[in-house]
């Protein structure tokens, strides 16, 4: 998985046009948030995975209804088809994924 932490919104925008990513609603403070990152990056996919800060993009955690974290969504051409809320290990996130 190729790991893109969001830097401004412009470039999440162009993000999800691709055909299909995910991204990892998380804050630096969250502990399942932090569990999930070695996660992650073990799980092997061609998926992009967007990680963004619910701190720093508060109007996208809006957007997209984060009430809690970490969310995980799920996008095929810029539609959300699946979503998991809360820690999520290796083996269910590859099933998730699929």
């Amino acid at each position: 998985m190729e790991i893109i932490h969001l830097e401004n919104e412009k470039d999440f925008v162009e993000l999800i046009k691709e055909d299909k990513i995910l991204i990892d609603f998380f804050a630096t403070w969250c502990g399942p948030c932090k569990m999930l990152s070695p996660i992650l990056e073990k799980v092997e996919s061609n998926l992009k995975v967007v990680k963004v800060d619910v701190d720093e993009f508060e109007d996208l955690a809006r957007e997209y209804g984060v009430m809690s974290i970490p969310t995980l969504v799920v996008l095929e051409n810029g539609k959300e088809v699946n979503r998991h809320i809360g820690f999520i290990d290796k083996n269910n996130l590859e099933s998730f994924l699929k």
